[in-house]
């Protein structure tokens, strides 16, 4: 296919989201639903930072691969995403795992997620594939890595984050030249290599790749025929084109968006409780290190139709009061006392309760007199009248799961468990 260069490049491009994976070190907060599905900062999921930066970048083309637990996923594209029109060239294929291929065989990796979708890309008619994980917070113009892509005729670029060397274990890891092209890619490595000029630095795979679309469907089918293979970017794919091609790194630094409010670029992986707390928490800050409040680069979400947040009763020990927290549409503070937590849709505390860093997802109902402190608690959550969770540690991981950072996770099959023993 011809490059069409009078184009603009995310005109020629598409997304392709993976998100099929259950995030099990969520626990609870994935039993129900995959982590790109979680709900993050009040009124979005993890997954509408990728769709959103893909959108704001001039990304009309777009693919969400589904495998576990999808249902809450689908229904949220669905309902927050349906925008997209055909007749401008514009598409949001949701991809569930669908025994495409064979009867037995569900998606293998995250590069077969791909390979089993080959037809429906080429259908596309794209230049460029930027394959994302959905799974992770920051703001990020696309465009700009897909520029330097090109620029430099790369086979494959890689987005990189730049984390001190002691912290680069954690990660895949990018061995660079002066250039920034990538010459060896280790797996959490125990002594990673700095970067030319900056030693203290390593930079480390945010799981983002950009490749040319023929060169990728080649790839993806001999992938496909090696039976060595575990059909994953980050294990095969990528080794294989840093020794045999041309890998480029990306730094996030150069595209990350940033609002002028927020000091450094910001990238979570909001991947364990403790994670996923502080980082929601960490929205109520005077001046929060992630801009939600940045209209230029919108977080798209669905948006459901609610009510303005609502504070009732002023006497002194039953006063309706939210200091240096987040509450959202539909939320009734009846008498009650919150203080750095932030609340999603519809959730309602009831009279002389007191709430401190807690994260409450959707249509919690904290009963009157409950006292939490440093929770999470999931989605339609009835926290019972006069609950204390957060003074006592034993008494917290008695009934609920109770983090090494001291952070308590609340579901509602925990406290029908704890109701039942106390009788």
């Amino acid at each position: 296919m011809a490059p069409h260069t009078s184009i603009r490049l995310s005109s020629r491009s598409m997304a392709f989201v993976l998100a099929g994976g259950r995030g099990s070190r969520l626990k609870e907060l994935t039993d129900r639903r995959a982590k790109p599905a979680v709900y993050f900062g009040g009124k979005a999921r993890i997954i509408d930072f990728a769709l959103s930066n893909a959108v704001n970048s001039g990304i009309r083309k777009m693919a969400v691969a589904t495998q576990y637990k999808a249902h809450s996923l689908i229904r949220h594209c669905q309902r927050g995403w349906n925008f997209f029109r055909a007749e401008r060239n514009e598409y949001l294929d949701i991809l569930p795992a669908s025994q495409r291929v064979a009867e037995d065989k569900w998606y293998l990796g995250t590069a077969d997620a791909v390979t089993q979708n080959i037809d429906i890309v080429d259908s596309y008619d794209v230049d460029y594939v930027i394959v994302l994980a959905g799974d992770h917070i920051y703001k990020m113009d696309y465009e700009k890595m897909i520029a330097q892509h090109v620029e430099t005729g790369a086979d494959v670029t890689v987005g990189c984050l730049t984390v001190p060397r002691e912290e680069a274990s954690a990660f895949g890891v990018m061995h660079v030249d002066e250039d920034l092209r990538i010459t060896d890619f280790l797996e959490k490595p125990a002594d990673p290599p700095g970067i030319p000029g900056d030693p203290a630095h390593a930079l480390a795979s945010m799981g983002i790749y950009v490749f040319n679309w023929p060169f990728l469907r080649e790839l993806l089918r001999e992938d496909a025929a090696n039976p060595d293979s575990t059909h994953d970017f980050g294990h095969d794919l990528i080794p294989k084109v840093v020794k045999g091609g041309k890998a480029m790194a990306h730094r996030f630094a150069d595209s990350c968006v940033m609002s002028g409010l927020e000091l450094a670029p910001y990238w979570r992986d909001v991947g364990t409780i403790d994670a996923f707390h502080a980082a929601n928490i960490d929205l109520t800050d005077f001046t929060p290190e992630l801009d939600l409040f940045d209209t230029s680069w919108p977080i798209w979400t669905y948006a459901e139709l609610t009510p303005p947040a609502k504070f009732i009763h002023d006497d002194e020990d039953r006063r309706g009061s939210a200091v240096s927290s987040l509450v959202s549409g539909g939320c009734i503070v009846s008498g009650s006392e919150i203080r750095n937590s932030l609340l999603f849709t519809s959730v309602h505390a009831h009279s002389y309760s007191s709430l401190y860093e807690v994260v409450a997802l959707p249509r919690v109902e904290i009963g009157e007199k409950a006292r939490l402190s440093r929770c999470v608690i999931d989605r339609g959550v009835h926290v019972p009248k006069g609950l204390v969770v957060g003074e006592d540690p034993e008494e917290d991981a008695k009934w609920f799961r109770r983090t090494e950072g001291g952070v308590v996770l609340i579901t509602q099959p925990m406290l029908d468990a704890r109701a039942a023993k106390l009788g």
